[in-house]
């Protein structure tokens, strides 16, 4: 089957969706995302259950089909939340109903040991060209239309808002949980996609969807291990050709002996060795996050910063310590952080305080007022020294104010990535970050997670062909 974008559409950004399994029993699978689609989707749903005619969920009379045969209008994808061996029966009528696309929830399949039954929905996916994300999975959210199977009650796993991330996801509860992560932290992941046991759709059709996406500039993946023979091969080829577009970034769980036996019970993928796969992300040309956190922090950059024409780095700060570790983390990573001319030294010494450094990082110091701040940068980002900025913060500081945040903003007019490192926990430093992180200017709680995003961002320009000679 083609690997289209189109032959995807309607499993992710579907029209009309049927829910076969879907309840009214509060706290059930088949009511949380009943409920998920009453509350969000901006199509039209159909509900399947035999057991009711027609039921009042939240105010609303809704209509309950015996069989999907029954729904009267076309259905682009249906949602399976019934037990395992009914499964291929549902899947079969939906086939045989034109239904292009099947999102299975329902577990207890190559998982469990239980893999002829997971063959056989293969085979009827493949009989009616039904594409079949699962079983064993928590589906599809999509922020754009509302689309969502994700099982977890919406207060226990927030749904983040839309913005220019995509994640694609072996394991269903690690997906739950960044898309909790990301929902407290407003990040804009935009569509989440746990394909769980991988029986058709899996991260090769997946890239190459996001791939056309225009609405997404970033692409994580969160990675177990790969299931058939030439997997490996296919998601290379389709990686080398996605980053020529936007940006991949892969965080490879199971990397030792105990937790590639937890992979193969949890999704029967095979993990493999690690050294392969990260072998594999580097001949792709995929970023690799050595946590979920930093997968984030590094997307976060990715999505919002130009990329660098080279690796140096200046360093502003308003704390010594902060500078240093700075410093310490850019150079461990391979960047550069050069000094600073001593003909712009020069010019710097008249318009900063007496005692402040001028070296690289350059130190403010906690007298610093939001002015020191603007000199520096336009001093030194329009110039060819650095090609990058990372920015310390330290609000505490009694002379800066949110005017800073505008001053870093109109930075932007350099071309020039900038990240901004805002330590500490009061209402200042809070709507200091809201103000850059709305004018996407990735803000980091510490120095070392600046950095990383400063790194990825270097990989990526020298993956593009943008780094200078």
């Amino acid at each position: 089957m083609s690997s289209s974008q189109e032959d995807l559409a309607p499993l992710i950004s579907p029209s009309s969706v049927a829910l076969v399994g879907a309840s009214p029993k509060q706290a059930s699978v088949g009511y949380v995302i009943l409920e998920n689609l009453i509350d969000r989707f901006r199509g039209t749903a159909y509900f399947v259950n035999p057991k009711y005619d027609e039921v009042e969920i939240k105010g609303r009379q809704l209509k309950f089909y015996k069989s999907i045969s029954e729904i009267p209008e076309p259905v682009d994808v249906v949602v399976i939340a019934v037990p395992a061996q009914v499964v291929p029966q549902v899947l079969e009528e939906a086939g045989k109903k034109g239904v292009k696309a099947a999102v299975i929830i329902s577990s207890g399949f190559a998982e469990a040991g239980n893999k002829e039954l997971e063959d056989e929905l293969r085979a009827l996916g493949r009989m009616h060209g039904v594409r079949v994300l699962g079983p064993n999975c928590l589906g599809v959210y999509n922020a754009f239309n509302g689309f969502d199977t994700v099982f977890l009650p919406a207060e226990r796993a927030g749904r983040p808002p839309a913005g220019p991330l995509a994640l694609i996801s072996q394991s269903g509860a690690v997906a739950a949980s960044i898309m909790d992560w990301a929902a407290r932290r407003n990040i804009g992941l935009s569509i989440m996609v746990n394909y769980g046991n991988k029986a058709d759709v899996g991260d090769v059709e997946l890239l190459r969807y996001f791939e056309r996406d225009e609405r997404i500039k970033v692409i994580t993946v969160y990675v177990e291990g790969f299931k058939y023979p030439g997997e490996a091969r296919r998601f290379l080829d389709a990686a080398r050709e996605v980053v020529k577009k936007k940006p991949i970034i892969a965080y490879k769980a199971g990397r030792g002996a105990a937790a590639q036996r937890a992979v193969r019970s949890h999704t029967a993928a095979l993990a493999g060795s690690y050294e392969m796969y990260r072998g594999l992300f580097r001949q792709a040309g995929i970023i690799e996050a050595a946590n979920l956190r930093d997968m984030f922090d590094m997307a976060k950059a990715l999505a919002t910063q130009p990329l660098p024409r080279g690796g140096r780095v200046l360093v502003l700060t308003d704390s010594g310590g902060m500078g240093i570790q700075a410093v310490d983390e850019l150079e461990a990573l391979g960047l550069e952080v050069p000094e600073l001319p001593e003909s712009i030294r020069r010019d710097l010494r008249g318009e900063l305080l007496p005692f402040s450094a001028l070296g690289n990082p350059v130190d403010v110091t906690g007298s610093a007022t939001d002015q020191h701040y603007k000199v520096v940068l336009e001093a030194l980002l329009p110039t060819a020294f650095f090609d990058m900025a990372l920015v310390i913060t330290l609000m505490q500081v009694p002379g800066l104010t949110q005017n800073l945040a505008e001053y870093l903003i109109d930075a932007r007019r350099f071309r020039k990535p900038i990240v901004v490192v805002n330590f500490g926990g009061s209402e200042m430093v809070q709507s200091f970050t809201k103000s850059l992180e709305d004018a996407e200017i990735p803000t980091y709680p510490t120095p070392d997670r600046a950095a990383r995003a400063l790194w990825a961002l270097y990989q990526y320009a020298k993956i593009r062909g943008v780094v200078r000679p």
